[in-house]
């Protein structure tokens, strides 16, 4: 089985590459240059190429069987908004697999990015979503929680001693580490399930997620509580003062601190080990 890793350099396709190299899969791995090949062991089928540049594309697809696409970004930077990366970079992808009769296809978005589509980091995300349903291919589209390197923020806040959060904290999560979100991806394109929403083995209050993030920096467990409407400001503020470069991952990040988001539970790594190991990196 041949299959194509598209953002295999983010934090998840890496993990991607990895898990489908372990199960004997053939790997093709997009990159933008070529020092990049650096990155991956083991990887001996490169594409090189820029998903908003649909003529470096030309036959990327050609003979594979499976197209994995982790392709999207947090920040827009570089002159790419969200609708030139995550909307039109994954069409062009999805174009040259259509062409070339790909099997299925895999897109990661994000949980509740179908019910959230007025945030604009979630806007370019579904109308791809809407694109891929309709596109005759067999599809999988991956909805994860937080992945365990969102939850850094916590960390890094944490590390002051104090985390502060909007509205009483119980709101709950479950986020998921890279590798055992990738083992999810793998093991679910091959079956009939089309929209996998998948999160982490713990479920936690936003006041448990800062005190874990407190505890690893050997720190009292000191929380402060901001009254919601605050949040609310915030967001109306952004939309009306700043750019979406400047406020769509804020907006993202506020929004979902909202309500609760937990999805179902896989996978073996806990985010107390991966916040202890931050800490150790950094001391």
């Amino acid at each position: 089985m041949n299959v194509l890793v598209a953002g295999a350099t983010g934090y998840l396709g890496q993990y991607l590459v990895k898990e489908l190299q372990k199960r004997g899969f053939n790997v093709r791995v997009l990159i933008r240059k070529e020092s990049q090949k650096e990155m991956f062991n083991g990887v001996e089928d490169f594409f090189i190429g820029e998903v908003t540049k649909p003529e470096t594309l030309k036959g990327i697809t050609e003979n594979i069987d499976w197209v994995f696409s982790a392709i999207g970004i947090t920040r827009q930077k570089d002159g790419m908004t969200y609708m030139d990366v995550d909307f039109q970079g994954n069409m062009n992808l999805l174009e040259e697999a259509k062409q070339s009769k790909v099997k299925s296809f895999l897109y990661v978005s994000a949980i509740g990015g179908d019910q959230l589509r007025h945030l604009k980091i979630f806007e370019a995300k579904e109308k791809f979503v809407d694109a891929l349903k309709v596109s005759g291919l067999d599809y999988t589209v991956m909805r994860p929680n937080g992945f365990f390197s969102d939850m850094t923020d916590f960390l890094d806040m944490a590390k002051n001693g104090t985390v502060y959060l909007f509205g009483n904290g119980e709101y709950k999560l479950n986020p998921i580490h890279g590798e055992d979100l990738a083992k999810v991806c793998v093991d679910k394109i091959s079956t009939s399930e089309s929209e996998v929403v998948v999160g982490g083995p713990d479920i936690f209050t936003q006041n448990e997620l800062s005190a874990l993030a407190l505890e690893a920096w050997d720190k009292k467990v000191k929380i402060v509580h901001i009254p919601d409407w605050v949040r609310k400001v915030i967001i109306s503020s952004l939309r009306i003062l700043t750019s979406s470069k400047v406020y769509g991952p804020l907006e993202f990040f506020l929004t979902l601190m909202a309500f609760d988001n937990i999805a179902d539970q896989y996978g073996r790594h806990h985010l107390e080990e991966f916040f202890n190991q931050k800490v150790k990196e950094n001391v």
